[in-house]
């Protein structure tokens, strides 16, 4: 098993937040636009460096996705910047409309999403939002592991030509990617090479995914390991070269299997490669206040979880 060294925790919006900034100072036509959590979205340093270009539009989400999308038609690339449960279904009408439909170059940037938003409990506990953007023509969706990814991410979101969905996190999360990454759209990164089972991983599930493959390969299970930040559009090369290796998959996700990761894996198995796959998400439900790491225990979504689904294949 690759090692890999945890650097220090810290939280993806801040590496959202770090990659902004930075996009603020190479490129005058990014603009930025959030609906009263500049803070929380780590926006802070590119409206102190860049004011005529940040824009608080208030407790406004709808109107914020359409004048981003006005912005776009004018030749900005907008990102705009709230909770992942605010950025996809309460303007569920508006990004179809005037973002996808109208096919204009909006880059939505949702935080806190998953079950590790914590105690705030289910309403901002946002488990749908994978499947519900994934289902969108033409919309991106990113769902990157740590904050170095993230930044990375950001500045590569900038540069697509369409919508972008990308999606991270509040709490500190092991920092394990290279600093100097060139992030690529629609490219998963191999972790690990093995033969016995197929690990799947997105988001904050990618470091659990890490932690099940050292104890499976103690155990003598050889892991054949994938970071998909990019969820939409899927790699499709790897993850069918690695399940054709393999013969068996689990793909691990902070999401409800319902839309998620899973299902996009799933699908493109059964019309080119069948195999036995497990499941590690959340099924049918919604979450609950507690601490982050209580909950991902709590709903099977830690390393512990991951480990056991590939020992149920052999």
């Amino acid at each position: 098993m690759k090692e890999y060294i945890d650097t220090g925790k810290k939280d993806t919006r801040s590496g959202f937040g770090a990659g902004l900034a930075e996009l603020g100072n190479s490129n005058p036509k990014v603009v930025a636009l959030t609906a009263d959590l500049k803070g929380s979205l780590k926006m802070d340093q590119f409206a102190a460096e860049h004011p005529e270009r940040f824009f608080e539009v208030g407790i406004a989400e709808a109107n914020m996705v359409g004048m981003a999308a006005g912005m776009a038609l004018s030749g900005y690339i907008p990102f705009i910047g709230t909770f992942a449960n605010f950025a996809s279904a309460r303007v569920m009408d508006q990004i179809r409309q005037s973002v996808c439909y109208s096919q204009t170059n909006v880059k939505i940037a949702a935080s806190h999403a998953g079950i590790t938003l914590g105690e705030d409990g289910a309403t901002h506990q946002t488990l749908e939002d994978i499947g519900i953007m994934r289902m969108l023509p033409g919309m991106v969706v990113i769902n990157p592991c740590d904050y170095n990814q993230t930044k990375a991410a950001t500045i590569a979101a900038a540069a697509w030509n369409g919508p972008v969905y990308l999606r991270f996190g509040r709490p500190g999360v092991p920092n394990f990617t290279p600093a100097d990454q060139k992030f690529e759209i629609g490219k998963a990164v191999k972790l690990n090479d093995g033969e016995d089972v197929t690990l799947i991983a997105t988001g904050h599930l990618v470091w659990e995914a890490i932690l099940a493959a050292r104890e499976l390969e103690a155990r003598g299970v050889s892991v054949d390991l994938l970071d998909i930040a990019t969820i939409k559009p899927i790699d499709r090369e790897a993850v069918l070269s690695s399940v054709r290796k393999t013969g068996r998959v689990v793909v691990a996700e902070e999401h409800l299997i319902a839309g998620g990761l899973g299902e996009v894996v799933a699908g493109l198995l059964a019309t080119t490669c069948p195999a036995p796959m497990r499941f590690v998400a959340i099924d049918d439900k919604f979450g609950q206040s507690g601490k982050p790491a209580e909950l991902m225990s709590a709903y099977g979504l830690d390393a512990a979880h991951i480990v056991e689904a590939a020992l149920s294949l052999r």
